[in-house]
């Protein structure tokens, strides 16, 4: 059995309202291990990216503890929750943030700087990771010159290229056709079976739930239901 790496127990996120407090999620105790490649699905308001913040160290639990790679999220400085994005946690998002006045190859480089990586290590851990998602060719291009799912690529070589433990992507497909949205999951897929990196997707998108090993179904903060998908060949 794979290690568990994320431990959520009792996990509510509050927030203040006029008339009192809002829950954005309510009570979740949840365990994912290494190598996963699961979702969170529901519809809007339901808490899915409130937690892939709080999973993602960008948030922490009203109450309740989550321990991401030993960590307890809530007790972390913001040095410390710093330090565990920058070496642990990839983050890929809907509109892509890539920065438009650097090239590709910048973009991808921009977090190995935080790392103190000399220029001969960013080169090639830039260079593999673009190779992974098919884009090495387009090193010195513009974030302007790429299609979608181009941009897209550039985003998941930029969350991989620290070799990371964890990937949260917050609807990833969300601004690409049906075409570009299977081949962006198919790429996410191979990079987590070749890494045994987990995934974690906010999504309510089908093309990304049928690359799904495990579902976690969302509902007024809570959740409504936890399936494993098994998968024949």
């Amino acid at each position: 059995m794979r290690e568990a790496i994320i431990r959520l127990e009792s996990v509510s996120k509050l927030y203040p309202t006029g008339s009192g407090n809002f829950r954005a999620i309510n009570n979740i105790s949840l365990v994912f291990t290494k190598g996963e490649f699961c979702g969170l699905v529901g519809p809007s308001g339901s808490g899915k990216t409130t937690l892939l913040n709080i999973l993602g160290s960008l948030d922490t639990p009203t109450e309740g503890t989550a321990k991401v790679l030993g960590r307890d999220i809530g007790k972390l400085t913001h040095k410390e929750s710093a330090q565990l994005r920058n070496y642990h946690i990839g983050f890929i998002f809907q509109t892509y943030n890539l920065l438009p006045v650097y090239t590709v190859f910048e973009n991808v480089e921009f977090t190995l700087l935080l790392q103190r990586k000399t220029a001969v290590e960013r080169k090639k851990l830039v260079m593999d990771s673009l190779e992974w998602v098919g884009i090495a060719d387009k090193a010195k291009s513009m974030p302007a010159q790429l299609s979608g799912g181009e941009c897209q690529r550039v985003a998941i070589a930029r969350a991989m290229v620290k070799r990371p433990d964890i990937v949260l992507a917050d609807e990833p497909s969300a601004n690409l056709d049906a075409e570009n949205s299977i081949r962006i999951v198919e790429t996410m897929k191979q990079l987590n079976m070749e890494f045994l990196t987990t995934f974690i997707f906010a999504t309510h998108d089908e093309k990304v739930m049928k690359f799904l090993d495990r579902i976690i179904h969302l509902k007024d903060g809570m959740v409504e239901l936890d399936k494993i998908i098994n998968k024949t060949s």
